[in-house]
């Protein structure tokens, strides 16, 4: 009973299929951390697989802080309308889009290389990597701007 409450909650904190985690958890004998660890480098290599797709869609998402004294706006790009229209998707572009109000990064590199300031073991391209795991699809940060009065 334990070991499907470990699979829920595997699958609640990474969106991986039932038949993934289980292969993880059988792996290393039911433990949780390293079964997590097998997890997220099988997205890192779904992500490497899915990367030199085209991503001529996608969304622009803004945040503006409570304050209105900091706004953001991100362009995040993905393969297909469908994708686009994900609640996924659209929670990721809303995530970087605070992220970027927040850190102010300079570059694309700069900001995919930062530690997400919700998680900051986890850094902005591991984040996209986990989504494009869960999603199915390339996703790509195009451009990005913040405002700051």
């Amino acid at each position: 009973m334990a070991d499907i409450e470990l699979i829920k909650q595997l699958r609640d904190s990474t969106g991986y299929s039932f038949s993934e985690i289980r292969k993880a958890l059988d792996s290393v004998g039911g433990d949780k951390g390293k079964a997590l660890q097998i997890l997220q480098s099988l997205g890192a290599t779904i992500a490497e697989k899915k990367a030199v797709r085209s991503t001529s869609e996608g969304i622009v998402e803004s945040y503006v802080h409570t304050t209105k004294k900091i706004g953001a706006l991100v362009e995040l790009m993905c393969e297909t309308d469908f994708v686009a229209r994900n609640s996924l998707f659209t929670e990721l572009a809303h995530e970087l889009a605070m992220h970027i109000a927040a850190m102010d990064p300079q570059s694309g590199d700069e900001l995919l290389a930062q530690p997400f300031i919700k998680e900051p073991t986890v850094s902005i391209q591991q984040l996209i990597q986990t989504c494009m795991a869960k999603i199915g699809e390339n996703i790509k940060v195009g451009r990005f701007v913040r405002f700051q009065i």
